[in-house]
């Protein structure tokens, strides 16, 4: 990421459109102070704003819901949110606040969630979940299967960031198999995430197995990226290459 950020400070990028094919940003972490993600509403203006300048008009904001780092209440997030979405538009900000989903996280919690569901959907049809960056939980696949049951469609938030999932491995031409979608980030192909997590995101698409592109904007630092990342030439022909789902949103 180090290098990747380098590069930025060198030469200012002005922003490119190329994202106006996918319509949606179905991923990102704008919400003030309840995950990871934007500090401030200012933050999350910032980035709304820089959204709407590389091309999308509308976005769908995936706080994190994670136990016990993230514990976050669904009622609570749309009350923020709907805050949030009022300030944005007091502010100016173009892009349509298009509602708010959530990135679970399949942990040590999750079963449990399972019981009582009430899980926040992106374009009210999909869950977006996560694994651990570093291992993947035991019992991943059957609770996927309980959500399925349940009647949900699940998206697989980034593969392309989970060391232990090969493309050319069994284990994610079974989660395809299974039904689950995949979601890669904008930034995985710009080197964001380190060189493998980009050889891994272009694996995938050069072997059709992605349905929707997400930002996963967290701060000022992913919206500089992006601008960044819509200046760069070969992402803009996969773009216009790749049918990705987003704007079924």
């Amino acid at each position: 990421m180090a290098s990747f950020l380098s590069k930025i400070f060198k030469k200012h990028y002005e922003p490119r459109p190329i994202f106006a094919a996918l319509g949606t940003d179905m991923h990102c972490h704008l919400v003030p102070k309840v995950d990871d993600g934007s500090k401030c509403v200012e933050e999350s203006i910032e980035c709304l704003n820089t959204l709407k300048a590389v091309g999308y008009n509308k976005v769908i904001i995936t706080p994190h819901f994670q136990y016990p780092r993230f514990p976050n209440d669904e009622d609570d997030i749309c009350r923020r949110y709907d805050e949030l979405k009022r300030q944005a538009t007091e502010a100016g900000v173009e892009i349509e606040m298009a509602g708010v989903g959530g990135e679970y996280r399949i942990d040590s919690g999750f079963a449990k969630r399972l019981e009582n569901p009430r899980f926040l959907q992106v374009g009210g049809k999909y869950v977006l979940v996560e694994f651990s960056l570093h291992q993947q939980m035991m019992g991943c696949d059957e609770m996927i299967f309980d959500m399925q049951m349940k009647g949900y469609e699940v998206i697989l938030a980034h593969p392309e960031r989970y060391p232990y999932l090969n493309v050319a491995g069994s284990r994610m031409e079974q989660l395809k198999n299974q039904g689950v979608y995949f979601q890669i980030n904008a930034l995985s192909l710009g080197g964001f995430y380190g060189e493998e997590a980009k050889h891994k995101a272009y694996e995938m698409l050069e072997a059709g197995w992605v349905e929707f592109m997400g930002t996963d904007t967290h701060n000022t630092m992913y919206a500089q990226a992006l601008i960044e990342l819509s200046n760069d030439r070969k992402v803009e022909k996969v773009l216009e290459k790749y049918k990705f789902m987003n704007n079924t949103l």
